[in-house]
């Protein structure tokens, strides 16, 4: 089973908000112990936004589920005392401080390594420990659009942000990456780890394409190119009930396929015009206005054509794919949340179910870790 993997490891999670915590709850569903270290007045998350009945958010609580929750004050001495016993017996410390905060809260590298010489301490920050960007603040916007990505991205006239949030998750993603790789490594060596990983460099990570083509002295123009909308074969489109579809046939034999469903058989040789192919678009839109997104996909769908409609949130976790595969849970339990469960599959099985996020103190826990 998938929480077999990390069976017997723990993990102490001294991060807020999404990525570090989406990190720790992805290890947690490969079976990890998680143990997450709040301040007194506990993560912001807990408070941004909309908040439910019981005073906290949805966000915090999807993001900190499988997880048991203490508080700590880190400038008082009985906070420091707590953190260290917690670090001597953990596997895995995952922590989202600016660089240098640890290090004058009294837990620098080597005091780590004194602590607990096997321990895998991973630190996720917005731009990493070093260079003259490493003190600077941000969030997942301001991270991405020093990438190219952001400029590269949206309708001709303006970039348009990603939502959720591209650096936030592709960090948490990462970070688990890292993590496994080093939990593998010291199996093999017995030593611990200090991993350095970037919310902005993971988002940096996926953008060789597009600066590969600035390096090749190509311009990154939003609408003119085959996947940012350039091309009629893939783009989104609207229907006549204000809806939206996705159209994908990249591929000769799909866009064929696309032309015949919908009677337009002059279109098949039109596939590769010069981009941006908006005369082409223009045809294109005016065709997909003449019926319902429904009406659409009852008639594009069986075509196999990389065609699908554009599914609004509540009903994404209707569509039968994704019922199959028994990801989405919705208010199954007091947290009454939308929750994407971790899709890997182990040897068919998908992970467990999570249970909602419980608070403790140090005590209770050291009990149990020693």
């Amino acid at each position: 089973m998938l929480a077999e993997c990390l069976a017997g490891t723990r993990v102490l999670d001294l991060t807020q908000y999404i990525p570090g915590p989406f990190a720790t709850q992805w290890l947690a569903d490969l079976g990890a112990e998680v143990v997450k270290v709040e301040p007194p007045a506990g993560d912001p998350m807990r408070t941004m936004g909309p908040v439910d009945a019981d005073g906290t958010t949805s966000f915090y609580k999807l993001a900190n589920r499988n997880k048991v929750v203490v508080r700590l004050d880190l400038k008082t001495e009985p906070g420091k005392a707590g953190l260290t016993k917690l670090l001597a017996a953990a596997d895995v410390l995952v922590e989202a401080y600016r660089p240098g905060v640890l290090d004058r809260l009294g837990f620098s590298a080597d005091e780590l390594a004194r602590i607990n010489p096997r321990l895998i301490h991973c630190s996720l920050s917005g731009y990493g420990q070093t260079g003259p960007h490493a003190p600077v603040a941000g969030h997942d916007l301001t991270y991405v659009a020093l990438t190219g990505g952001l400029f590269a991205s949206g309708i001709a006239g303006r970039p348009v942000m990603t939502f959720p949030p591209l650096a936030d998750h592709a960090g948490a993603m990462l970070a688990v990456q890292g993590v496994l790789a080093a939990l593998l490594r010291r199996g093999r060596t017995g030593k611990g780890a200090r991993l350095d990983i970037s919310l902005s460099e993971a988002a940096l990570s996926w953008m060789g394409g597009v600066l590969t083509a600035a390096h090749r002295g190509g311009e990154a123009r939003r609408e003119h190119d085959i996947i940012n909308g350039g091309a009629a074969f893939y783009r989104i489109y609207r229907t006549g009930d204000g809806r939206f579809v996705a159209l994908g046939a990249i591929e000769e034999k799909f866009w064929r396929g696309f032309c015949v469903a919908v009677g337009r058989e002059e279109w098949i040789h039109r596939q590769f015009e010069p981009m941006p192919q908006n005369e082409l678009i223009a045809e294109l839109e005016a065709l997909f206005l003449t019926r319902t997104r429904d009406d659409w996909a009852a008639l594009l769908c069986p075509a196999d054509c990389c065609f699908e409609p554009v599914l609004e949130p509540a009903e994404a976790a209707h569509h039968p794919q994704w019922k199959e595969r028994d990801l989405i849970h919705v208010g199954k339990d007091k947290d009454d949340v939308a929750e994407v469960l971790l899709p890997v599959f182990l040897d068919g099985a998908r992970a467990h179910d999570r249970r909602p996020f419980k608070e403790d103190d140090v005590q209770a826990v050291l009990a149990t870790w020693r």
